[in-house]
């Protein structure tokens, strides 16, 4: 019977498992074990998959949990892990059949304690800093007066009414708030949306395009600040063409959008202040200005004015100047009547020994000694062509004569209305036409008396005005005469 009923191998009675059906069971038994923890370690290893999941580890000194966080569950998180960052992830266990793997899926980041965030802080701080985002050259200046300014803040808080009562002290200007989330898991995407969001205002558009802008937020923690030390913030802030000022926490708050931003406020309403100056001080500055500058152009009117006054003194008198020119021009009047009669002579001279030879009898007598001449010839000429050569050179003879006699008749008719003109005017500028405008020359013994002196030795003087002459002196007065006789080359007009 013993050998009928042998014993069993240990273990042969045990359930046999398919692969899937263990997989499956691990995998309950861990979610059913653990369900949501919360794991703290260093995140090693970092990968972003095409798909958007994101995949990374999270490890201490000697073991590694492999963590997954798909990508719908990526925007929710308040802090992106980074390799190096310690941390505390949030989520569900669960395992992976396929490669025999347990992993962590995560929906919750958060930095393990203060000196991790200001490690991850200090790790970008130095990664912008290598890009040139910190660069002072990049940084724009701040318009003096800007007409519209944008504010990125949340609308409920006390940072707004602070910033709006500041502007309406200093200087009211129009004011564009785009709300965000000051804290939390959105700070960082609304805020950088906002920067972005009025850099895509246009010009003359439903809203008006800022010419500044202010982010703006008041204090609190580290954990409170850290939407304005993502990466998304910074360059958004770095990429923006209007001028920004950061405003974020107190004084001794420092956050990556300050050193990123084109100007660092303390507070809030530091800020306000940055972006307008005040009113009052700003017209007491202008009327100041004004005044400087009138006193300015009086003084500078005056001081030229004296230079003037001054360098006039050393100019000679207009008289003194018109003197010898006064003086050439009387001689030159006096030279000119006698020069336009020699020259008119001189002229008609000229217009007579050249008419001498041009005149049109001696031409014809030419003429007809020449045809007599050619007609004896002719006559002892019997060839008919020398004939006709004749009769033609006889033909342009005549049109030459012809042609002569218009010529000569042209250039006299000419130089007659030359003669003409210049006997014109020698006649207007004779001083006959100076004795109609008034004047008289003065006569004795035959002589022009062109001087007082000259005149007061002697007893008869002889006037001669333009209608005739008049004797004055101890015989007398006698009646004026009239006389058309040609007066001296010189004389004196009074």
């Amino acid at each position: 019977m013993s050998d009928l009923l042998d014993d069993p191998v240990p273990g042969q009675n045990t359930p046999e498992y398919t692969v899937s059906e263990i997989s499956g069971e691990v995998k309950r038994t861990l979610e059913g074990s653990f369900g949501r923890i919360r794991v703290r370690g260093e995140v090693g290893r970092v990968f972003k998959a095409r798909s958007g999941h994101l995949y990374y580890d999270v490890k201490d000194d000697r073991n590694v949990l492999a963590c997954t966080t798909w990508k719908g569950q990526v925007s929710g998180l308040s802090v992106v892990p980074e390799e190096g960052l310690e941390v505390v992830v949030t989520g569900r266990l669960t395992a992976f059949g396929a490669q025999s793997k347990y992993n962590l899926n995560v929906d919750e980041v958060a930095v393990a304690g203060q000196g991790a965030l200001m490690a991850l802080l200090e790790k970008r701080k130095k990664q912008l800093e290598a890009e040139g985002l910190f660069a002072q050259e990049r940084k724009k200046p701040l318009p003096y007066l800007p007409q519209v300014i944008g504010v990125v803040t949340s609308p409920s808080g006390a940072v707004i009414r602070d910033i709006l009562h500041r502007l309406r002290d200093r200087f009211p200007r129009k004011v564009l708030i785009w709300p965000v989330a000051v804290q939390g898991s959105n700070c960082a995407p609304e805020v950088a949306n906002a920067i972005t969001g009025f850099n895509q205002f246009t010009s003359g558009g439903a809203l008006p395009r800022p010419d500044l802008i202010i982010v703006a937020r008041g204090g609190g923690s580290i954990e409170d600040l850290w939407g304005f030390n993502e990466e998304a913030v910074a360059r958004a802030t770095a990429a923006s063409d209007i001028p920004l000022i950061s405003a974020v926490g107190h004084e001794t708050d420092t956050t990556l959008i300050d050193f990123v931003s084109d100007r660092r406020a303390p507070t809030p309403t530091a800020a306000a202040e940055l972006a307008v100056p005040v009113r009052i001080e700003l017209l007491a500055w202008t009327g100041e200005q004004g005044a400087r500058l009138s006193r300015a152009a009086t003084d500078a009117v005056q001081r030229r004015a004296q230079r003037l006054r001054d360098l006039s003194r050393a100019l000679p008198r207009a008289e003194t100047l018109l003197d010898t020119p006064r003086q050439r021009l009387d001689q030159v009047s006096e030279r000119l009547p006698n020069a336009l009669i020699r020259g008119v002579q001189n002229r008609r001279v000229k217009l007579l020994d050249a008419s001498a030879h041009l005149r049109p009898s001696t031409l014809r007598g030419l003429v007809e000694t020449r045809r007599d001449r050619w007609r004896n010839l002719s006559s002892r000429l019997s060839l008919r062509p020398i004939q006709r050569e004749l009769e033609a050179r006889s033909e342009t003879l005549s049109r030459l004569t012809e042609r002569l006699n218009i010529a000569q008749t042209t250039r006299l008719d000419r130089l007659r209305q030359q003669l003409e003109a210049t006997d014109r005017l020698r006649e207007t500028l004779s001083y006959k036409a100076t004795l109609e405008r008034g004047y008289a020359v003065v006569h004795a013994n035959g002589e022009v008396m062109t001087t007082r002196s000259q005149a007061a030795e002697h007893s008869v003087l002889e006037i001669e005005f333009s209608d005739g002459r008049l004797k004055t002196g101890a015989t007398g007065k006698t009646p004026a005469r009239k006389t058309k006789q040609d007066t001296p080359d010189q004389g004196s007009l009074f």
